[in-house]
């Protein structure tokens, strides 16, 4: 049975997860991604714990349970100015920094050194920590696709999902590797891709169709017009089934400017969504906005079952 179809949908139905990446970050993105979720923009967000402003975030979500919050779990910290590092304080994670405490700038340093069982103690603890503020995670994914092995080829999913299948959250993996538009995964992964999710089925963790996005960095003379006009065409080439599409909005404030390498960028993301033409264009493309909890039901709703 297709996604759609056992959620209660049309399995020709185009159904789509708009995820508000990087909640916690800074207090810039924390303001941009509760409007967004109080105005219904977005489906989702995602929490980084480990960063500074995450205790903040996950405050929030405690206090508005109504709106679709996650885990974004954490591994890399890509900025000179600003460093975060693991949460876990009852185990060793010393596979999982750098000399200076912190995680490592990118994704390839972090698949060469670390150490599955660190990273296994680490996601739990950032999906506990997230318990111990009062929040209800939804679902959780992962920042920079570090869990992914898209650089090395040594990937974490096998932990990943054990962890997700035991706290009950579906997790952002695609199913399918759409090759047209907005893919964030390499060609070199679909074989991968396949096996990955046999591995989420077998362990009863719910997995996406499709996962889309449009480049993070601000193009040359890219506008908010031509922002537009890229996202629309984007998700009229949506297929039918269950796709997420991942944003990383934020207020653009001199604190965001103080590390942030595209502040621009996450300006444009953040006025798009509040754009209510924007939402009146994507019902007129067929598309229909879910959410996380939805699938995390299911998953529940099979496990009882």
């Amino acid at each position: 049975m297709s996604l759609a179809k056992a959620l209660g949908y049309d399995e020709f139905e185009k159904l789509l997860i708009i995820n508000a990446d990087d909640f916690g970050l800074c207090h810039s993105v924390n303001g941009a991604i509760q409007q967004l979720l109080t105005e219904h923009a977005v489906s989702s967000a995602t929490i980084m714990m480990p960063c500074s402003f995450s205790r903040a975030a996950a405050r929030w979500s405690a206090s508005n349970p109504q709106y679709d919050v996650g885990v974004h779990l954490t591994f890399t910290s890509e900025w000179e100015p600003y460093k975060w590092g693991p949460v876990t304080a009852n185990g060793d994670v010393s596979s999982l920094v750098t000399k200076e405490g912190y995680f490592p700038t990118g994704s390839k340093a972090f698949e060469e050194q670390a150490m599955k069982e660190h990273v296994k103690l680490e996601l739990r603890n950032q999906i506990e920590q997230a318990i111990s503020l009062g929040m209800t995670p939804t679902h959780a994914d992962n920042h920079m696709g570090s869990l992914y092995g898209l650089q090395t080829g040594n990937h974490f999913l096998a932990e990943t999902l054990e962890i997700c299948a035991e706290y009950g959250l579906p997790f952002r993996l695609p199913r399918f590797l759409n090759m047209e538009k907005g893919q964030v995964a390499p060609k070199e992964m679909e074989e991968q891709a396949k096996q990955i999710a046999a591995l989420a089925d077998a362990k009863g963790v719910v997995i996406l169709d499709y996962l889309i996005g449009l480049p993070f960095q601000l193009g040359a003379a890219e506008t908010l017009d031509s922002f537009k006009a890229d996202m629309l065409e984007l998700l009229g080439s949506l297929k039918p089934g269950v796709s997420e599409l991942i944003i990383h909005p934020s207020l653009v404030t001199d604190e965001l400017r103080s590390f942030h390498m595209e502040p621009e960028k996450r300006g444009l993301e953040h006025a798009l969504f509040l754009d209510s033409e924007f939402s009146t264009h994507i019902q007129k493309l067929g598309i229909r906005v879910i959410k996380w909890s939805e699938l995390q039901k299911l998953q529940r709703d099979r496990k009882r079952a």
